[in-house]
């Protein structure tokens, strides 16, 4: 990778680059081939970041190769936002290189020759990027698409950068991978586990704890028959290395299982979490919506009253548990985590918090959560919504993990007592991220058009170098109704 910087500078105010310090050696400037066209002196920007890799165009990964630093979508995010009255946008561009912590590559092809990779743009043909001995020696064979055969369908890849022993700087390089091996086969006593064992002790010998180059942090299995695009399956297994992953996010601890959603951006998502701490009060009720493990929420727990976090998948339940332990001991707030469906019943979630957090899939916001949203300013709190959150009796022992039930759902509560916000309130605030710019934007409109909500502020996050893609941290202000002051205007005559 190379850093390419030209003499001339115009201005880009609504722009915060931050180049940090690479691994790799850095060059004074890319090769004359890769340098993008200048048309005139004053076009070319100050900053020109080239991707300089052998796989773009072939491999879907990336878009555009120069101007990592400024994708195209932050002139029309900006546009964007200033046309509803946000003319402080800002856009971080974060790191550029060293920074992807995850990534899931297909397996196919065959057993002396494998392809391992991401697809081509549109299609299932893999472009093959790494070189995998393994495969060839041990006859591992790559997963067939048509024919439903073989043995290895994909690898997932995460490093953790948790080793707080090492300045921040040197802890990427210095990171583990926990690898995860799907594979074609519904559980270990399957016909082709030999093949899994034997794999899984190559990568160990040549990369493990023990090894002269210790690269591996851990390997597991994931076993999954499915003919469909669902990458994983139900059923997970650790086979080799330390079985608990832990990195370091947003002031705290968190354990992540190969099974939780991690963001593939760990220092740009820290860099997130720390913008959106500004934007909560101190002591406020905060609910989390599409939590995953709870990392948001448990950021937030230090100087909160009460965090609830709501998470559909159950897996990430266990995450959750583990990373509570880790918290400080002098947290006095209330922390509770939800397997529940926040398209279902959203409003029970809604009343009683004084900032509404949301973090939802690409596709945006469910319809159901949408609409309790825009007419959330209209809802009276009757009985039946009053303390959603079940009161639980005090423990005599501190941080103590408690089952309990939340319209049948399962739920784990922790802290000394269940301290909630008033049962009545109505959320004043909104802290919407955004993985899905289009659909971002309709659910940005449908709020603002509802006049329950006020755009505030808007930031931008390149979590994606080398992508037209953008995150978003959009804070909303709830609009207040103005009371009627009940004096009749005098007739003039």
């Amino acid at each position: 990778m190379s850093l390419y910087t030209l003499p001339i500078r115009p201005p880009y105010p609504i722009i915060t680059c931050r180049v940090s310090p690479v691994p790799e050696p850095t060059v004074a400037s890319p090769p004359p081939s890769l340098l993008p066209p200048a048309t005139s002196a004053t076009a070319v920007p100050s900053l020109t970041c080239v991707l300089q890799c052998p796989h773009f165009e072939s491999c879907s990964g990336c878009t555009h190769e120069f101007n990592l630093h400024r994708p195209v979508i932050v002139d029309e995010a900006s546009n964007f936002f200033k046309s509803l009255g946000v003319s402080d946008f800002t856009f971080d561009s974060c790191r550029l290189w060293g920074w992807r912590c995850r990534a899931k590559l297909a397996v196919r092809g065959l057993p002396e020759n494998p392809l391992i990779g991401l697809y081509e743009e549109g299609s299932h043909n893999v472009v093959d990027i790494p070189r995998c001995k393994g495969i060839r020696e041990l006859n591992i064979e790559p997963y067939d698409e048509d024919e439903g055969t073989g043995d290895l369908r994909y690898v997932q890849m995460a490093v953790t950068t948790y080793n707080t022993a090492l300045p921040a700087v040197e802890r990427y390089r210095n990171g583990r991978v926990q690898v995860s091996l799907v594979w074609n086969s519904r559980n270990e006593k399957s016909s082709n586990s030999d093949k899994l064992s034997a794999l899984a002790n190559f990568l160990w010998r040549n990369a493990g704890s023990r090894s002269n180059l210790h690269l591996i942090h851990s390997v597991w299995a994931n076993f999954q028959t499915s003919t469909n695009n669902i990458i994983f399956g139900n059923r997970w297994r650790h086979l080799l290395g330390e079985r608990d992953f832990w990195e370091h996010v947003g002031g705290i601890d968190i354990s992540l299982d190969p099974s939780s959603f991690g963001q593939a951006n760990t220092r740009a998502f820290d860099n997130l979490l720390r913008k959106l701490h500004k934007y909560v009060p101190f002591g406020a009720s905060v609910a989390d919506l599409y939590a995953g493990a709870g990392v948001i929420g448990l950021s937030l727990a230090a100087t909160k009253k009460s965090v609830k976090c709501i998470e559909i998948n159950k897996e990430s339940r266990t995450s959750f548990e583990k990373s509570v332990d880790r918290l400080p001991k002098s947290i006095e707030g209330s922390i509770s985590w939800h397997n529940a469906d926040t398209s279902i019943d959203p409003l029970s979630w809604l009343v009683g918090s004084d900032v509404i957090v949301v973090d939802p899939p690409r596709k945006g916001l469910d319809t159901s959560l949408i609409d309790a949203l825009r007419t959330i300013s209209s809802h009276k709190v009757g009985p039946s919504l009053k303390g959603s959150s079940s009161n639980i009796k005090e423990e005599k022992r501190p941080w103590v993990l408690r089952e309990m039930e939340r319209s049948k759902e399962a739920s784990v509560q922790v802290g000394r007592e269940t301290i909630s916000g008033d049962p009545q309130s109505l959320p004043e605030t909104l802290i919407y991220i955004s993985c899905g710019w289009e659909s971002f934007k309709e659910d940005c409109k449908a709020l603002l058009t509802s006049k329950s909500w006020r755009l505030e502020k808007a930031h931008g996050f390149n979590f994606f170098p080398g992508t037209q893609s953008i995150e978003v941290l959009a804070v909303f202000k709830r609009s207040l109704k103005k009371k009627k002051t009940g004096k009749k205007k005098k007739k003039q005559g």
